[in-house]
């Protein structure tokens, strides 16, 4: 069953650019290939400046799975942790 990801990225006071950049470099080489990966769209918070939200379908929570499981093997995301200021905030959701 398909669902959707809601991504809740916090930047470092004044780098959320950089957060912006470093998501469109992970999508960019790892979206495309990862087994799932529907696609995503991102947002920005109107009332706060360092706040993005990510929303990304995957065609199951377990292709998600195993693209997180692959990417902590990896160490994809540190380039990511680098510029937040707060642990990503994830939830997972489907259709009722």
């Amino acid at each position: 069953m398909a669902i959707k990801v809601i991504v809740e990225l916090r930047a470092l006071p004044g780098r959320r650019q950089d957060v912006t950049r470093v998501m469109d470099d992970l999508v960019a080489a790892q979206g495309p290939a990862q087994r799932g990966f529907l696609g995503s769209t991102r947002y920005e918070a109107i009332d706060d400046p360092d706040v993005l939200v990510e929303l990304a379908d995957w065609e199951s929570a377990e292709a998600r799975i195993e693209h997180m499981q692959e990417a902590a093997a990896t160490g994809a995301y540190a380039p990511l942790m680098e510029v937040l200021a707060a642990p990503i905030r994830v939830t997972v959701v489907r259709p009722l």
